[in-house]
């Protein structure tokens, strides 16, 4: 189709033209930034945890008064849990992901290193850690009974050296890229003597997740038993509800001096701490909506209005010839025309949001993949929109040529 009817139209018409293409180019900017939003959020949510979300269950406590012998009264907390109906594993631990607490350490490979390797959270466990957690040990071995020291007996200096470490991969690939890290030496701050690798997990969340993609599974686990008040116990789905409540009571007949401070199943716990994430993703989505919504009645405002305004002009084309399909592409291609302008100034704007964006809220580069997403989009939006008032244009009759104006 000859365009240069088409845009001899367009110069005639240059206040209404520049308003559509202008909302094309709001909406284009801000939708693809919108859309990138969306997707970051959505990618964080479902992160993958490498724990069995669904299966464990955690209970949060605190004692009253100094212990002398907490070591001890831990492993009579976790017989009892072991010994719930339904209870698959049962562990003490310093912290779960998202639980508010963290504990972190720095680590090197080399014990003269100025600058340390790499900033890891570490997760301490007894025996049955790996298998509460749902861990894949994915290279190496799990931890030995003998490895296993005791909370108190590290923190009093009785111990003071760690024999064993497990890693995730993608912290063994950090620290020892395109090598077998078993047997590897870690220096950190856990003990006089470097801590050996001794197997390999696929992935463990760090406690709060807010290190990026890049960082978010530099973790490592020690064959320490804590003592910190926090149980993690594993069963099944359509148990949780009934194996916490009997773990919550257990801890209470054990120690009756004991203050039950949290008690949920670990999926609730990850909902609660996603909860903003959530919120903003169906917040965006609903400006996206709204958007788009606006754009199209725009464009179907001023697509019946040039309708309304050109109907003698239609009728005398249909006179001399021109055939309805001929009509309904005009339109379309008039409105092509005009989504691409907006299109353009619109992915303009879109760096020029997220240079603002990466400078006052720390977020990352918009990715060029998004342009054409949100370019897509535009244009579809735009066909779908004239499309009515385009096939009003194709029903103008010839003889409407011959009404006097």
């Amino acid at each position: 189709m000859d365009i240069r009817p088409i845009l001899s139209t367009l110069r005639r018409h240059k206040t209404a033209a520049s308003l559509i293409v202008l909302e094309i180019a709001l909406s284009c900017a801000i939708i693809c930034n919108a859309l990138f939003l969306i997707g970051t959020r959505v990618e964080r949510v479902n992160r993958p945890t490498g724990l069995a979300d669904e299966e464990i269950v955690r209970i949060n406590s605190a004692g009253i008064g100094r212990d002398d012998n907490a070591d001890a009264r831990y492993k009579v907390d976790l017989a009892a849990l072991r010994a719930i109906p339904g209870v698959k594993a049962a562990t003490a631990t310093n912290h779960l992901p998202f639980d508010n607490s963290s504990w972190n350490t720095s680590v090197s490979i080399r014990p003269d290193q100025p600058v340390p390797s790499l900033n890891v959270a570490v997760y301490l466990g007894d025996e049955q850690m790996v298998d509460t957690f749902g861990l894949r040990v994915v290279a190496g071995r799990a931890f030995l009974p003998e490895e296993y020291v005791d909370w108190g007996a590290l923190n009093s200096n009785k111990v003071t050296s760690i024999p064993a470490a497990i890693v995730t991969r993608e912290m063994a690939e950090a620290l020892f890229p395109g090598q077998n890290p078993i047997g590897k030496l870690l220096h950190d701050s856990w003990g006089e003597k470097p801590v050996p690798i001794v197997g390999v997990v696929e992935r463990l969340i760090r406690p709060n997740d807010n290190e990026g993609p890049a960082h978010a599974y530099n973790s490592m686990l020690l064959p320490v038993r804590p003592t910190m008040g926090r149980f993690v116990l594993r069963t099944t789905p359509e148990r949780r509800d009934e194996v916490l409540k009997a773990a919550v009571a257990s801890l209470k007949r054990t120690n009756p001096n004991r203050i039950i401070l949290a008690e949920h199943a670990f999926a609730d716990v990850k909902a609660r701490y996603y909860r903003q994430d959530s919120a903003m993703v169906w917040l965006l989505a609903s400006v996206c909506a709204a958007l788009l919504v606006v754009t199209a009645l725009g464009i179907v405002g001023l697509a019946s209005f040039w309708v309304q305004q050109r109907t003698k002009q239609i009728g005398v084309r249909r006179a001399l010839g021109a055939t309805r399909s001929q009509i309904l592409r005009y339109f379309q291609t008039e409105n092509f025309l005009l989504t691409a302008a907006g299109i353009v100034l619109g992915m303009l704007g879109a760096f020029g949001l997220n240079q603002l964006l990466m400078a006052y809220y720390e977020l990352p580069r918009l990715p060029m993949l998004y342009l054409p997403i949100g370019a897509v989009v535009l244009w579809f939006l735009g066909q779908v929109a004239v499309f009515g008032p385009a096939r009003r244009a194709a029903a103008v009759p010839p003889a409407i040529a011959t009404r006097s104006v």
